[in-house]
């Protein structure tokens, strides 16, 4: 007992000294010189010292002229279209007045020392440097150094173009700010004329909580296009934003040497001049562009419908057309970047990855006619669909240059990821399974034409280097306006993920795709193949599981089957909900089946539930020490593993 007690003071000890708020960077923030080798700094990101690893958090984004509509700072900050619409209550198209303060909902998390919301970036003639993309286009939502330490290119190396990595300013809550009742946390960039107790005021909270969260004394210096953390014990409301006329220049970087100094200097003056010469040119150019590659595609699909083939070098002419979306690469480059598709380069099969000027990117080679997928490529554009970065055709074979995802294909990840603590959550899988739903809904409802996939399976759902999906490999997909009531005799797909009406009848329309997400959601949930070898013998996931949830002790015999490193937590609540969801989507009547508007909604839900759950969760030592001990653990890790 004595040693147990004084384990609990060592625990509480350390505790207390590792869930300190944290600290506002003031203008070291905007050196890009700053560094974090003497430890975390605050001039890159806030510290991971909150109760939880990922978390549900808030920014607050000035609408600028580039960006200020619903899908315009969706694509800028990664952020759900449908989540930023709803939480600032307009509509999913809505555009937003100069300067008002758009509220935008982002997952933190924790990688590495920093916590961290990450989006891309394509830098621009305009926005060219780290620092004019951290303070103009991001507004002080990033830094300068956070840019430089998560880019392998210096400022030196950037062009228009290229895709940049963007970590953005956000943070969870403290154990112990949790317990006073904060529960998410909104970064906010300041403006000039900002003070502590306005803002305190406006989100109604004291003066002494908005300087505790950032470790501020009474009447501190505030720095404009930095930020501060406010906390909250709900989410924000779109009635706490309001319009900002902010007409501050933005300051200049803190020079790299003395020599450079007054060359930077005159670079910002010319800056806000140059800036809007530039925009207007760019605008105008983008707009030739995509007029010019209208103009083609549309003969092209004329002659395709008189001679029912494209031929390999109109595909390439078009492409070359539009440059700008779709680049065409030289054989020459592809085997520079693979050396010579060099078997230490080969990811699986006719896989390889590739370094193309210092973006690493996936090189499939292929034989078949990719002129139809590669279409298609070029008319779709969403976070969560895999992003072509180019096309090359050699010799009667093919080459699609993709997005380099860090993680392989999500069957990778369950089979091989069990030491990775990501795969135990529950917060990674859900957002995995709407990561997917939502790169089908958007196939579904927001492409001109819509598209069916036909081919959805884990081993098509890539992770990249933050665990977010992506949907690949579209060489099945087809226009969902061909598919009514349309069949084919030529059923191609994946045993366990063809949808009955399909595999049976050949019937093709969005609802395989639905039935396919369905069987994705299982193998989320038990960790488990889509086809089954037990006994020495197959049988499908999606039978097993259905079988299951139609029993009277549904819970209890489905934790058999659960994925064992997810039941500590939340035991079977949330497999049990996920699971009827996939029962849903795996109806045999393609009509019962639901859309996957209504999965994405649903899912959103269960999130919700999650974050609320895990806020929730937080007891005394004495109710909570004795839930997670074995007799073989020690009592620090006991209470480190139950915090």
């Amino acid at each position: 007992m004595h040693k147990f007690l004084i384990s609990l003071l060592l625990i509480n000890f350390f505790s207390s000294h590792g869930e300190a708020q944290q600290n506002y960077s003031d203008s070291s923030a905007l050196d890009c010189n700053s560094n974090d080798k003497a430890g975390p700094s605050p001039a890159l990101l806030y510290t991971c010292n909150g109760q939880h690893q990922t978390c549900p958090a808030f920014l607050i984004f000035k609408s600028q002229p580039s960006f200020d509509s619903v899908p315009t700072i969706s694509t800028l900050t990664s952020a759900s279209q449908e989540d930023l619409a709803r939480v600032n209550n307009v509509t999913r198209l809505h555009k937003f007045p100069v300067g008002k303060e758009v509220l935008v909902p982002v997952t933190c998390s924790c990688l590495g020392k920093y916590y961290q919301a990450n989006t891309t970036f394509y830098v621009t003639e305009t926005l060219g440097t780290y620092y004019v993309i951290a303070l103009n286009a991001y507004e002080g939502l990033s830094t300068c150094a956070a840019l430089t330490h998560a880019n392998p290119q210096s400022e030196l190396h950037l062009f228009p173009g290229l895709e940049i990595q963007v970590p953005l300013r956000c943070a969870c809550p403290t154990a112990n700010q949790i317990k006073n009742g904060t529960n998410y946390l909104l970064t906010f960039p300041l403006n000039p004329d900002d003070n502590i107790p306005d803002i305190a005021d406006r989100f109604g909270l004291s003066e002494h909580t908005v300087l505790d969260a950032n470790g501020l004394r009474e009447n501190p210096t505030l720095i404009t296009n930095t930020t501060i953390l406010i906390p909250l014990p709900t989410p924000p409301t779109s009635s706490q934003t309001i319009i900002q006329n902010n007409t501050e220049e933005i300051p200049p970087p803190t020079p790299l040497t003395s020599i450079n100094r007054k060359s930077k200097r005159k670079l910002f003056e010319y800056a806000g001049i140059a800036a809007a010469c530039s925009l207007l040119l760019l605008i105008i150019v983008i707009v030739n562009i995509l007029l010019l590659c209208n103009k083609i595609k549309r003969k092209a699909r004329e002659k395709a419908t008189r001679s029912k083939q494209v031929g390999n070098e109109d595909l390439r002419v078009e492409i070359a057309s539009c440059e700008q979306v779709f680049k065409v690469y030289r054989i020459q480059e592809v085997k520079k970047a693979t050396n010579n598709f060099s078997t230490k380069n080969i990811i699986k099969g006719s896989v390889y990855h590739g370094d193309f000027g210092g973006l690493i990117c996936i090189v499939k080679k292929m034989k078949k006619d990719v002129s139809k997928e590669v279409n298609m490529l070029q008319r779709i554009n969403h976070l969560n669909l895999i992003k072509p970065q180019g096309f090359c055709e050699d010799r009667g074979s093919f080459y699609l240059v993709f997005e380099y995802m860090r993680y392989g294909s999500l069957k990778e990840w369950l089979s091989a990821g069990k030491s990775s603590k990501d795969i135990e959550s529950w917060f990674r899988r859900i957002q995995i399974a709407l990561d997917v739903a939502n790169g089908l809904y958007y196939l579904h409802s927001f492409t001109e034409p819509a598209y069916v996939h036909k081919d959805i399976k884990s081993s098509n759902i890539l992770l990249n280097g933050e665990v977010r999906a992506k949907i690949a490999n579209f060489s099945l997909a087809r226009a969902a306006t061909d598919c009514d009531d349309a069949t084919t005799k030529n059923v191609v797909g994946t045993r366990g993920y063809m949808a009955p009406e399909y595999l049976t009848a050949g019937q093709v329309s969005p609802k395989i795709d639905v039935y396919a997400f369905g069987v994705v959601l299982l193998e989320l949930i038990t960790g488990k193949d889509a086809v089954l070898v037990q006994n020495g013998r197959e049988s499908l996931l999606s039978n097993a599981v259905m079988s299951i949830i139609k029993k009277e002790n549904a819970e209890a015999e489905l934790r058999l089957i659960v994925d064992p490193s997810l039941e500590r937590r939340h035991g079977t609540e949330f497999a049990l909900r996920l699971a009827k969801i996939s029962v849903a989507c795996l109806a045999k009547e393609p009509s019962k089946r639901p859309s996957m508007e209504e999965v994405v909604s649903i899912l959103l839900k269960i999130q919700a539930d999650l974050w609320k759950s895990e806020s929730l969760n937080v007891k005394s030592i004495d109710e909570e020490f004795p839930l997670w001990c074995s007799a073989t653990s020690e009592e620090h890790d006991c209470r480190v593993e139950a915090i």
